[in-house]
């Protein structure tokens, strides 16, 4: 995609104007990577305050119909019958041969399920679970461009939150959510987020988007990009899809194992190839990894173990809370441990790092 013409714009584009955002194309839409206070003060506001951030580009499906929850548990790899209204649940859609088509969280409302998909993933995912349908009694929608999101994350975040909406924020527990109001906006309240921090994520319809920013702004919260988005979530060790998963890894092998219920009683699309892998062993598994010299770990670069290349950086930055360079990256299985020596090729020479666990960031662990 060249230029910014054919680039699609959220709801909150003019907000992120008006505040002096930088632009940049992402996945499709031209979306804010840092306002002038700098990726490094957002990062921090999140860890040791508030922030917001702009999600509306984020895909939304709704499932109805009287089959609607043994569908959804068809075509994701978690159980949905494990999950009560009132529930969020992490996912993924899932090739036949086990690797991700995305990764997903499932929402339980008493009348409706809802898949929530990553936005470069929304058209791949959409054909993907409309072709499993069948003769399935359910009804599909791609609510997608109807919804705003807004992503409020740090240990602040239900003191800013809670003046502004009529919910007992108290009572919407972890990966859960609430239906309420929001600065007098209807939205979903969902405590989830990509940060490590407590927080909520609130869907509202894509016009309220505006509204309930300029609250949370008011109240407050710093406004966030995408570039503290992403090293807040790689300290905390989450994946991205198309950088630590994509189509041709499997949850095993990307150590989320826990998301797949091979003995949850209904088929599911990839559990059979899941079921082979299992038996026969993950050959090569992500580690979370830090540099032992000086050097930047960025995206792409090689990685080697015991003097052959066996993949490359999936994801690098310096953390800002820790002061170290960190990154994911694919060893072989047998030496994925943490601990493990190898070596990640930056700017033609080989820079020895070690394999530690994650996440990398714990509160408390934070530089001082």
């Amino acid at each position: 995609m060249t230029g910014t013409a054919a680039l699609k714009r959220t709801p909150l584009y003019d907000v992120h104007k008006a505040l002096g955002a930088r632009m940049v194309p992402f996945a499709g839409f031209e979306m804010p990577v840092q306002y002038p206070t700098g990726i490094i003060a957002e990062h921090q506001a999140v860890r040791s305050g508030a922030g917001i951030f702009d999600i509306s580009h984020m895909g939304e499906f709704e499932v109805t119909g009287p089959d609607r929850n043994a569908f959804v548990n068809r075509v994701t790899s978690n159980d949905v019958a494990a999950l009560e209204p009132g529930g969020v649940q992490y996912s993924a859609l899932l090739t036949e041969e086990g690797t991700f088509i995305d990764d997903c969280t499932v929402y339980r409302f008493d009348d409706k399920l809802m898949i929530v998909v990553n936005a470069s993933n929304i058209e791949r995912a959409w054909k993907h679970i409309v072709a499993h349908k069948g003769g399935v009694n359910v009804r599909l929608k791609d609510i997608s461009g109807e919804v705003g999101l807004i992503a409020l994350q740090g240990p602040r975040a239900q003191a800013l939150l809670q003046p502004l909406t009529e919910t007992n924020l108290d009572d919407v527990g972890y990966y859960h959510f609430a239906v309420g109001r929001v600065a007098g906006a209807g939205c979903f309240i969902s405590r989830t987020g990509y940060t490590g921090e407590d927080g909520f994520e609130l869907y509202c319809r894509d016009r309220d988007a505006p509204i309930i920013w300029e609250a949370l702004q008011r109240a407050g919260a710093m406004p966030v990009g995408l570039g503290a988005r992403d090293s807040l979530r790689l300290e905390m060790g989450y994946a991205l899809y198309g950088n630590e998963i994509d189509d041709t890894i499997t949850p095993l092998e990307a150590g989320l194992g826990w998301i797949v219920k091979l003995d949850k009683g209904a088929p599911f699309v990839g559990a059979e190839a899941l079921r082979s892998q299992k038996a026969h062993g993950v050959m090569r598994r992500m580690v979370g990894f830090k540099l032992l010299e000086r050097g930047f770990p960025r995206h792409g670069y090689q990685v080697w173990h015991d003097g052959r290349p066996v993949d490359v950086v999936r994801s690098g930055t310096m953390s800002p809370s820790l002061g170290e360079a960190i990154g994911t990256t694919y060893l072989p299985s047998g030496a994925s441990r943490p601990g493990s020596r190898f070596e990640v090729e930056i700017r033609g020479e080989r820079v020895p790092a070690e394999a530690v666990a994650r996440p990398f960031w714990t509160r408390g662990s934070v530089r001082k």
